[in-house]
């Protein structure tokens, strides 16, 4: 496995990293069991892989307790990611940022305890909250870093002129935010700051929410309780608009010898020698399809006939419902 550097301050890390989340929440009830899911963190530790991705969001709480069984006995060897911000409570489906110094200092302990761990490695702000300046948020968190409870700071799905207020006030290693072939807004101004300031790329739903992947030809292949039954990118003539991008790229995959997939993953890998996607998923076989990317090339002309059939703005329907997307670019 290749590695990454993020950020300036010496994170380093392998280039592709695994997205934990879809092993416990949002995609369906019936994803991966716990055995199952430490089985694949397991694997993905065979094959190289050294960033687990996680927030305290995700399940809620449980998607950290897994990962934090998985790496009992393997601690050393894995940069451990995990996000604070979206507060959400088991049993209930309503949601709140909080960017308070007082609830940082609360998450990151909590985290600490169901991880099993003495401190993070990357501690993300999940996303940015309005009523906070990001100043008092990110001095919280370089508080954690002064204490010895985190190693480097970043942000998810902030917006330029946030990251550039954060990092008056602490280092930023690495900002989270949405970045595939279908979703490319972050060419216009977050990733010119990143390069910038040096601050690392970390892409998630790098395959478009398994779109990109080919698994789903009609909003029916969905599992009932899957919440992508309710992005824009599924629904009625969305879908349909959106699934002819797919089939060019299956048509370029097939010619290069290789997967929907993994030629995503490789467009990403392409753009920056910053960026480390995260795909996850919740199968073995997926997960060692996704990490052989890592070893395609693509050439100049290969990366112009990718952006003939997924230029920018490509995808049609907004990558969430309205009300998250509110939320987005802080």
């Amino acid at each position: 496995m290749q590695s990454r550097h993020l950020g300036s301050q010496g994170l380093t890390v392998s280039a592709i990293g695994l997205g934990c989340m879809g092993l416990s929440d949002f995609y369906s009830s019936s994803g991966a069991t716990e055995t199952e899911g430490i089985a694949l963190i397991h694997r993905a530790l065979e094959l190289g892989v050294t960033l687990l991705d996680t927030a305290d969001a995700y399940g809620p709480h449980t998607n950290e307790l897994m990962v934090g069984k998985a790496l009992r006995g393997r601690r050393d060897a894995v940069v451990v990611a995990t996000k604070f911000g979206i507060v959400r409570q088991p049993g209930s489906a309503t949601r709140s940022i909080s960017g308070t110094p007082a609830y940082v200092r609360s998450a990151c302990e909590a985290s600490l305890q169901r991880l099993g761990l003495g401190h993070i490695d990357l501690y993300y702000q999940h996303r940015v909250d309005p009523a906070v300046p990001i100043e008092d948020t990110v001095g919280a968190m370089a508080e954690l870093v002064r204490a010895g409870k985190v190693r480097y700071l970043g942000l998810s799905e902030a917006a330029p002129a946030t990251i550039r207020r954060a990092q008056r006030i602490h280092p930023i290693s690495a900002l989270q935010t949405e970045y595939s072939l279908w979703s490319r807004d972050p060419e216009d101004g977050i990733l010119p700051t990143l390069r910038e300031l040096g601050i690392g790329f970390v892409p998630y739903s790098p395959l478009g929410r398994g779109f990109l992947a080919g698994r789903f030809r009609r909003l029916e292949d969905l599992a009932a309780d899957d919440w992508r039954r309710d992005s824009p990118r599924f629904q009625g003539e969305n879908f349909a608009k959106n699934l002819a991008v797919l089939e060019a790229i299956q048509q370029i995959a097939q010619e290069k010898h290789c997967t929907p997939s993994q030629l995503a993953l490789a467009w990403l890998l392409a753009r920056d020698p910053s960026i480390v996607p995260i795909p996850g998923t919740t199968r073995i076989a997926r997960l060692e399809e996704n990490l052989r990317a890592t070893d395609i090339g693509l050439s100049a002309a290969e990366l112009q006939r990718i952006e003939a059939v997924a230029p920018r703005g490509v995808a049609a329907g907004q990558r969430y419902a309205e009300g998250m997307m509110r939320t987005l670019n802080g």
